[in-house]
């Protein structure tokens, strides 16, 4: 009887302490990032000692102030791919295993080429794209059920619905996709933007599968496109599996409990802010619903990085876009971004850096030589150019040009370009999923629309265009978010319109996409755009004029803010023309004369090809 007890009780103990998660779930071999944490989590695993099988060394085991977790580093270089068993002992007798597999990683992972100035990146709102497998808008996993009566419920947007479209945005001129973070949000309401995530490992069901995602990757690639990860380092969503059993106390930022951030980042590296200034920003949670994760701990920052790694081994990502990224721990934030950036030499990323002033935006760019002042390097390769984005908000508005006003506004943006250590490599964008929508402004005004897409595509940096933006939609902010993010017209199972197709679009909407196509396709194969030098012009009559140009061909843009037609004097520009007769529209095709003078209509824009020719 006693040993029937005895029986009992162990088999009690070991089915209690069974593992429940393992992160990463799996790794792979070759990698520089060698030395793989992995985290163990189950109820009181901590009491057991922990060995691995195939000669593998333990370098290091971490248990916290929680015995529901384990973190053990294991040292993988020079280990092929195979098979590990992690056994659990307790006084010598194996309690339970746990298999963990490295795998073979892809033929030249390591130096995947990412996305660059050569691209055109197309942000998509996840949720409200299309839906491409309705069977999967609500799950039983997962809280919010899915209501697109209600503009800030989940609609049903999905990575099928992506997939489906995919040669829709390749005629239309893309050559990289931006869709808003995938992995589970489990809030009770406002799920459907997915930036309060709740599993980072896991592709939110009511988007589809882990596997979809790497499919999403494999169609792109396809066709010769780039999958984008909008990836969240600052914070987690208050539904995180982990917020009702965290691994240490400091694994949050904790005040205790709830601070939010002052969110005046300038504190990051202002001289004379004060110390607490500077924390509440970088340490406060950016709203009550998003926990702000601390990057100065350990085994939070290896926990972050080495979920980057694998999602972009896993999935055969092209590069990063980092939301919030001037709100995390800043040496931490730099230490996570070196490291993929280690691993993956050419992999691009850019962090959402959204700040007003060119100087601290330039800050934040890797090798920043103002960073460099407090000899801090954040190792982030792009920002967002907020500055551009700040003057097209109103500046086709102003008709009349003054010392602030017009087109001087866009000129003296670029004046500060000696600011960026890379200004190449910078993302100049109209709008995004945060801000109003550009033909909200602008009442969908065609012609105003052909003056940014003109400077968006033909100015130094990376052109992002924002979903829908090339079929005229338009959105308030003012009304709530769900106004700037609502459905792509044809997405979804009986819908009137459907723009994804030729014949379903209205007449203004085959206007703005026609236009839209043309240009981004022109600029896909236009080295002198993506990589040529730029020198601009003062503007004179709220015209202003800049050309793109390398050792063999120059491109003159002309873009007409006024109201009023305008003649141009060439001569002015000589410096550029040089010997060039003439210059050929790419919109048009008209030709133009360059040895006299250039007449442009009114809130018009001219992209010419310079030639030695005359008509």
């Amino acid at each position: 009887m006693k040993k029937i007890t005895l029986l009992l009780v162990l088999f009690s103990v070991v089915s209690y302490a069974q593992i429940q998660r393992v992160e990463p779930p799996f790794w792979y071999s070759d990698m520089n990032h060698s030395n793989l944490e992995i985290m163990f989590y189950g109820k009181n695993i901590a009491q057991f000692d922990v060995a691995v099988s195939n000669k593998v060394v333990i370098e290091n085991i971490k248990k916290t102030e929680n015995p529901n977790y384990v973190f053990v580093t294991i040292d993988t270089k020079n280990v092929p791919p195979t098979e590990l068993i992690f056994s659990f002992s307790s006084k010598n007798k194996v309690a339970f295993t746990q298999k963990y597999a490295l795998k073979k990683r892809r033929e030249n992972s390591k130096y995947r080429k990412s996305y660059d100035s050569s691209d055109m990146i197309y942000l998509i709102m996840s949720d409200r794209f299309a839906n491409g497998n309705p069977n999967n808008d609500s799950d039983k996993s997962v809280t919010e059920k899915a209501d697109r009566a209600n503009p800030n419920g989940r609609h049903g947007g999905d990575i099928q619905g992506i997939i489906n479209n995919l040669d829709y945005l390749k005629n239309l001129g893309v050559t990289a996709v931006w869709p808003t973070p995938l992995c589970e949000d489990n809030d009770e309401r406002g799920s459907y933007h997915t930036y309060g995530q709740s599993d980072v490992y896991k592709i939110d069901p009511r988007f589809g599968t882990n596997e979809d995602y790497v499919n999403l990757s494999a169609e792109l690639h396809k066709r010769g496109m780039k999958n984008i990860m909008d990836y969240v380092t600052n914070h987690w969503g208050y539904k995180h599996w982990m917020m009702n059993d965290l691994p240490t106390y400091d694994w949050l930022h904790q005040f205790p409990g709830y601070a939010q951030t002052n969110y005046h980042m300038s504190t990051q590296f202002d001289t004379n802010a004060s110390k607490i200034d500077a924390k509440n920003c970088m340490d406060g949670w950016f709203v009550r619903s998003m926990p702000d994760l601390n990057q100065s701990n350990p085994l939070v920052l290896n926990y972050l990085i080495q979920n980057a790694l694998w999602w972009i081994e896993y999935a055969d990502l092209d590069g990063f876009r980092v939301d919030t990224y001037s709100y995390n721990d800043k040496v931490g934030i730099a230490k996570w971004t070196k490291a993929i950036t280690d691993e993956y030499p050419h992999f691009n990323i850019v962090g959402e850096v959204w700040m007003h002033n060119q100087a601290q935006m330039a800050y934040w760019q890797k090798d920043s030589k103002i960073g460099a002042i407090e000899s801090y390097n954040s190792y982030l390769p792009s920002v967002m150019d907020f500055t551009l984005h700040d003057a097209l908000q109103s500046v086709f508005n102003e008709d009349k040009a003054t010392w602030e006003k017009g087109m001087i506004k866009i000129y003296d943006n670029f004046t500060n370009d000696f600011l960026y250590p890379n200004s190449n490599n910078i993302l100049v964008f109209a709008e995004n999923h945060d801000t109003n929508r550009f033909n909200e402004w602008y009442k969908k005004d065609f012609k105003k629309y052909q003056l940014a897409m003109t400077l968006i595509a033909t100015t130094r940096g990376i052109p992002q265009l924002y979903y829908g933006s090339e079929i005229g939609m338009a959105g308030d902010k003012s009304i709530g978010d769900g106004d700037i993010r609502k459905d792509f017209p044809g997405g979804w199972n009986g819908d009137t319109n459907n723009a994804f197709t030729a014949s379903g679009r209205t007449a203004e909407q085959q206007q703005f996409y026609d236009y839209t196509a043309k240009l981004f396709h022109w600029r896909k194969s236009k080295n002198i755009i993506h990589n040529g030098k730029m020198t601009h012009y003062i503007p004179e009559n709220n015209v202003y004029v800049y050309f793109r140009y390398n050792d063999a061909e120059s491109v003159m843009v002309i873009i007409n803010n006024s109201s009023e037609k305008q003649t141009l004097k060439t001569n002015r520009f000589a410096e550029n023309i040089g010997n060039f007769k003439s210059g050929s529209d790419v919109i048009s095709g008209t030709s133009y004369e360059l040895n006299s003078e250039i007449t442009i209509e009114a809130k018009s824009s001219l992209i010419l090809e310079l030639n030695n020719t005359t008509r």
